[in-house]
């Protein structure tokens, strides 16, 4: 797409879940050491950019309450990362809940660093002006399957054995902020990520944080149970949640499985999708 002035560029902001995370430990620096398998879906917040004088982030969708400063927000920051000769006007739409395990501000942030890449072209230290704005950052900006080490920000390419996968997301309308699901994890160093392909290490992996983020968020063990009920080959809780997500052998069964949820637990959010 041309960066004219009034001519939009769409892109989607996919929506992050983590098929495995083992937390390893905490390191001297505060943060922890990770291991994860990062998958996206196909679905997500959208975000809509014109040529501008100068910079601009319009919220508007179903969670765009939970952003209470646009101004503050993920998209706005991204924007002063990368520079470029002219200003965008981005509206956001924003269908992902906040705070859910789904990496939605880092998705966001993802987006605006493809925009400016099909538009001016991105620096040559993108990967370090990414992960300035987090550590989840640097990983939504490829947006496709990858293993990411240290932090999240060493990415390691992986192969495409899940793509295509149709996935469904869930979340009891509970927000979880990360911070205090790290801070009641055990310690407990449960060993590293399986070898394999990327099917063999999600179904051999684990969720180190959803036990810490259970304590916190009981209402995730609901969604879990009913989505194992609906018999996927897998069903896991996403990055700090509350978010958990089911992968099915088909379309078919994961559209009867969200019919199911909504008809049993018309409360929650769901997303439909697939694995790119």
């Amino acid at each position: 797409m041309t960066g004219s002035c009034g001519v939009a560029h769409v892109e989607t902001a996919y929506a992050k879940i983590n098929l495995a995370l083992h937390v390893r430990r905490r390191r001297d620096d505060g943060y922890h050491e990770l291991e994860t398998l990062f998958a996206f879906v196909d679905a997500g917040d959208v975000l809509t950019a014109t040529s501008a004088t100068q910079d601009a982030v319009t919220v508007m969708g179903e969670f765009a309450g939970g952003l209470d400063n646009p101004f503050d927000n993920l998209v706005a920051k991204a924007l002063g990362k990368v520079p470029r000769a002219d200003g965008l006007r981005i509206t956001l739409e924003k269908n992902l809940p906040v705070a859910a395990g789904l990496g939605g501000g880092s998705a966001d942030a993802g987006a605006v660093f493809r925009i400016v890449k099909d538009l001016h072209g991105l620096p040559d230290d993108w990967h370090e002006r990414a992960t300035a704005l987090g550590a989840d950052v640097p990983a939504c900006v490829e947006s496709r399957t990858c293993i990411g080490r240290g932090t999240g920000t060493e990415l390691e390419p992986a192969d495409g054995s899940l793509a295509g996968t149709p996935v469904l997301l869930v979340n009891p309308r509970v927000p979880l902020s990360t911070g205090p699901v790290f801070k009641h994890w055990d310690e407990k160093d449960r060993g590293a990520l399986p070898d394999g392909d990327a099917r063999t290490i999600t179904l051999e992996g684990r969720n180190d944080l959803e036990a810490p983020a259970l304590s916190l968020c009981p209402q995730i063990g609901g969604v879990l149970a009913a989505l194992r009920g609906t018999s996927p080959f897998l069903a896991r809780m996403s990055g700090s949640g509350a978010t958990c997500f089911a992968l099915f052998d088909d379309k078919a069964a994961r559209d009867e499985a969200a019919e199911r949820m909504a008809a049993d637990h018309p409360g929650w959010w769901q997303m439909r999708g697939k694995l790119r």
